[in-house]
């Protein structure tokens, strides 16, 4: 929920901060004038992420009391692709590299601190993504984003034996399908657009692999979840 409370108020500040300007400044120079008349547009992105999950217990069982989230950060690096299908709309491309740590912490009776399992993913993303855009106001521009990705985990311990671990880990399987919500700003500067986004991911799909370990049989199901902001560069 915490992560769902940051994402409205980040995208509250965006919007204010593009109605709050002054509207007599519209005599500022129009960085890029022609930019939306090309239908390709090309770019980058780099991000930060805080990622974690969304899960549901089957059942507690002996000393284990809870389960909960202990989110960890991360970072994107994508490459982006635009095509304008409309006035307002755009489909956007982006192929990329997300390093995503998340972790669930079991508290036991007697515990001070929960035992935290980690699992680590350096995931191949490939999303498409619709970008709905308001007019310029001047050199800066709102939009939100509607978007579906796969990724596949090249870190996945999917094929892992717990037998030869000295630990059990939790296994996650290497394919994902996540549904990316988020919204941000455009700004028209002299030579290039520099963009400010934000988004949630959203599993689809149930990734735990129920083997028969004492992490994986107190839960029902692990979808995963992400906190992602984006800085994008677009010629």
């Amino acid at each position: 929920m915490s992560q769902q409370r940051n994402f409205i108020h980040v995208i509250g500040l965006l919007f204010l901060g593009l109605f709050a300007m002054p509207g007599t400044a519209q005599n500022v120079k129009k960085n890029l004038p022609n930019f939306d008349i090309r239908p390709y547009h090309f770019g980058f992105m780099l991000s930060a992420n805080q990622s974690d999950f969304n899960f549901a217990l089957d059942s507690l069982y002996g000393e284990l009391k809870g389960i909960s989230n202990a989110p960890q950060a991360g970072f994107n690096m994508h490459l982006m692709a635009s095509y304008t299908l409309s006035r307002h709309v755009r489909l956007r491309f982006e192929p990329g590299l997300s390093f995503q740590d998340r972790g669930l912490s079991y508290q036991y009776a007697g515990a001070q601190t929960g035992s935290i399992s980690r699992t680590e993913a350096v995931n191949l993303d490939i999303p498409l993504v619709l970008k709905y855009r308001t007019d310029r106001l001047n050199n800066i521009a709102a939009y939100t984003l509607l978007g579906i990705k796969y990724a596949r985990d090249f870190q996945s311990q999917e094929d892992v034996n717990q037998q030869l671990q000295s630990g059990n880990i939790i296994r996650l399987q290497s394919n994902n399908v996540a549904a990316d919500i988020g919204a941000g700003l455009d700004f028209f500067l002299p030579f290039f657009k520099f963009s400010v986004q934000v988004k949630t991911e959203h599993g689809l799909i149930d990734v735990l692999i129920p083997d028969d370990t004492d992490l994986a049989n107190p839960l029902d199901f692990l979808k995963t979840r992400s906190f992602v902001v984006s800085f994008c560069f677009e010629g």
